[in-house]
């Protein structure tokens, strides 16, 4: 932007690293009607089928964490999220490895801390190995022997990098998943891109006494 006093351009983009979350974790006793409603549809829907959970919805005075708090702000718009993300996880045609393959992709090459953290766990819950969660990672294509799970690595890693895919991804991805999948792989990006973002606008990090991710330094990997 422009300083209205100096005139000069000031380099006004937005910080890396660790800062204060922008918007206050809402406690629960605090919540309206329709807040309530969308916390309810958080906590009490499939993802919180797990008795041991690869990681915590709430904190320890059950206030949302991660993406969950930013969708009580806006219940109309929490409450679709919510949903959308929960068929996206639990309704689709993918196998658990393939829909956290892609889930980290995204992550990666966004960089994001929180979406890291909790789909790693999941995905190391699913079976991704050490070694296939540090490719990833590093903005690497890891050994898959599965086709498909290749197929998906590649088209996820082509749409999160060029917000396409090329005529010979597309026909491969329509050939080895179908078309119904694609157009749930498509909209796994889309959304998981939408999480990052606002994890990032809001400045959400990873909860309190874990270790963020190590990212490659710039100009390795993804970016």
């Amino acid at each position: 932007m422009i300083d209205p006093v100096t005139g000069e351009r000031v380099n006004d983009r937005p910080r890396r690293g660790p800062s204060p979350t922008r918007l206050p974790l809402l406690l629960p006793g605090s919540l309206s009607e329709e807040q309530r409603a969308v916390y309810e549809a958080v906590t009490g829907g499939p993802r919180a089928g797990d008795r041991n959970p690869p990681f915590a919805l709430a904190d320890d005075i059950g206030r949302l964490q991660g993406p969950f708090n930013a969708m009580l702000y806006s219940p109309p718009v929490g409450l679709a999220l919510q949903d959308l993300g929960a068929a996206l996880r639990f309704r689709t045609g993918f196998t658990k490895r393939e829909r956290e393959i892609a889930t980290l992709v995204v992550a990666a090459h966004l960089r994001s801390d929180f979406e890291w953290y909790a789909h790693e766990r999941i995905g190391r819950r699913q079976g991704l190995a050490d070694e296939e969660t540090e490719a990833l990672r590093e903005g690497r294509a890891p050994m898959l022997a599965d086709v498909r799970e290749r197929v998906v690595y590649e088209a996820a890693r082509q749409l999160v990098a060029e917000g396409d895919l090329a005529d010979a991804v597309y026909t491969e991805a329509v050939a080895t998943l179908g078309r119904t999948a694609l157009v749930e792989l498509v909209a796994l990006v889309g959304y998981y891109r939408a999480l990052a973002l606002q994890l990032r606008v809001f400045r959400v990090g990873v909860p309190d006494g874990e270790a963020a991710p190590e990212w490659p330094a710039a100009g390795d990997g993804y970016e």
